[in-house]
């Protein structure tokens, strides 16, 4: 099968992934930071290598502000419930993932905070920042917002909206579920207080694995509390890092996957990784463009302002329908709404929901041919006309 679904999860993994979480298996089986037995010690030891290289990878100041997490959502959810206090007023885009849309709005559901809706323009970053900017009021604490749509590919200027939120003394929080590993981030750069991804998408990573990345963790609320190994004869949580919001045995083997993951990105270099996922979204984009019948929801695969993500419809039929003949054709892509309801209602596509075609580090040209040409027939077929290209 052809995988087109890297927005999903990134398959295939690197070699030295898989080779890695065997070997977290074979060699590194003890639970680490529990016990003080050699193979305890070199399993934390290896535990303690992927927060080195996390911090390195997204620019922040100490191995101990990088926080292991089950995926983007776990660590959105920690960053939104551990900072915001009741009276809180948070901003978002109209571009969210459920990941931040369904918290910040079951928070205000309570009648904990509020939240307002900037709108994102795919044509002027000036337009998106001011658009944040006038949504700002004396209780605004927090802006919260995507790095990059998971289904129209938009990448929003960070850089400028976190100097905006430094600006106003605002908490900024990026779900950078979508371009960790697939663009360079610099947390200090981009005055970045919460930095929220999955490990197991551009990170290259196993499932089940997720990054919070704060130097705010002392302060923070927790959503659990038990077992860290450390400080054990306290009652209370530890207010050390990464220990008070890392409670139970971590995914050890996931860890030391991600690890791996995090060096294959590090090693080809994240722009270089880009450039070339780029390219063949570029060629899929220009090779659906031809086909009658098809319509394109992002615009031509423009480098430093897109993901390699196109979003497209067959007219006359559904999202679904289409994503299942493909997978009928061997190519693996993501129909439906891909958890971004805002994102749809922007684009006019809540009802029907788009196809999904995210390319990742081990697409080829090649790929992207079989994949037009597979729209192609369908659109013959379906269509009762030839298509063009």
């Amino acid at each position: 099968m052809i995988y087109f679904d890297n927005g999903a999860t990134s398959y295939p993994k690197p070699g030295k992934v898989i080779r890695a979480v065997n070997e977290a298996f074979t060699r590194y089986g003890a639970n680490p930071g529990r016990s003080g037995h050699t193979m305890a010690m070199c399993t934390d030891k290896k535990v303690f290598e992927c927060r080195e290289a996390a911090a390195k990878l997204f620019h922040i100041d100490a191995p101990e502000q990088v926080v292991f997490c089950c995926n983007a959502t776990h660590a959105i959810n920690a960053a939104l419930k551990g900072s915001l206090y009741p009276g809180d007023h948070v901003i978002i885009s109209d571009l969210e993932h459920n990941a931040v849309l369904r918290p910040i709005h079951t928070m205000m559901t309570r009648g904990d905070i509020s939240y307002s809706i900037a709108c994102v323009d795919s044509d002027s970053d000036d337009e998106t920042v001011d658009s944040f900017r006038r949504l700002i009021r004396p209780e605004t604490r927090m802006i919260a917002c995507t790095h990059g749509s998971n289904v129209f590919g938009l990448r929003l200027p960070i850089e400028r909206i976190g100097a905006l939120a430094a600006e106003h003394g605002l908490l900024f929080v990026v779900d950078a579920a979508q371009t960790a590993g697939v663009v360079d981030i610099d947390m200090r750069a981009c005055n970045i207080d919460f930095l929220c991804t999955a490990g197991h998408k551009g990170l290259y990573g196993p499932s089940g694995t997720g990054l919070l990345l704060t130097p705010h963790g002392c302060e923070m609320n927790t959503m659990m509390e038990g077992g860290t190994g450390s400080f054990s004869s306290d009652f209370n949580q530890p207010k050390t890092m990464p220990d008070r919001l890392e409670s139970g045995t971590v995914n050890t083997s996931g860890i030391i996957g991600l690890c791996a993951g995090i060096g294959f990105v590090m090693e080809n270099g994240a722009d270089r990784l880009y450039r070339h996922e780029m390219k063949i979204a570029g060629e899929i984009h220009r090779g659906l463009g031809k086909i009658k019948g098809v319509r394109l929801y992002n615009k031509e695969c423009a480098y430093g302002r897109q993901l390699p993500v196109v979003s497209f419809n067959l007219a006359g039929l559904h999202s679904e329908e289409m994503g299942q003949k493909l997978s009928d054709a061997g190519i693996a892509v993501r129909a439906g709404l891909h958890c971004a309801p805002l994102a749809h209602q922007k684009m006019g596509t809540l009802e029907s929901g788009t196809v999904r075609v995210s390319v990742g580090a081990f697409n080829t040209a090649d790929h992207a041919t079989q994949l037009c040409g597979a729209v192609k027939k369908i659109a013959a077929k379906h269509c009762n006309t030839p298509g063009i290209w």
